[in-house]
């Protein structure tokens, strides 16, 4: 079966869909979450791992904290750019804080820090906070 696998960043169910179906808000199968939401998505490591693994849209992650000032700077900018990115990438967060062992596993050494998977592997990461525009560019990049 033809189609783009995408994990439901709520439940982990994959999910596939043709690709023209994007635009249409498509949901979960399982839960009916939306699969491309037009905001940033908090995630858990076992969800981003599922992820990074399997979708075949690039997901760039935001390695956060919410003790860290430039973090919480950055987190509306995030979230612009993930609005402007539905469809062609999504974005999720991931609090270090509540996750510590997703910074030892995927070597974050600051925060913020970005990182883009895309066919199951990291293509490049960006520390420090940065603005939307900038963020849609690392993301299509």
């Amino acid at each position: 079966m033809a189609g783009l696998k995408l994990t439901c960043l709520d439940c982990g169910q994959v999910n596939r869909l043709p690709e023209e179906r994007l635009g249409a808000g498509p949901k979960c199968a399982v839960c009916r979450a939306p699969l491309v939401p037009a905001r940033a998505v908090e995630v858990d490591l076992a969800t981003l791992e599922r992820a990074a693994r399997t979708d075949d849209l690039p997901l760039v992650v935001d390695f956060w904290a919410p003790w860290c000032g430039p973090c919480r700077m950055m987190a509306p900018e995030f979230s612009k750019a993930a609005g402007s990115l539905a469809g062609r990438a999504r974005l999720v967060k991931l609090n270090t804080e509540a996750d510590p062992q997703a910074g030892a596993k995927y070597g974050i050494r600051g925060i913020p820090t970005m990182v883009k998977f895309r066919g199951g592997r990291e293509v490049k990461r960006q520390s420090g906070a940065v603005q939307a525009a900038d963020i849609v560019s690392f993301s299509q990049g």
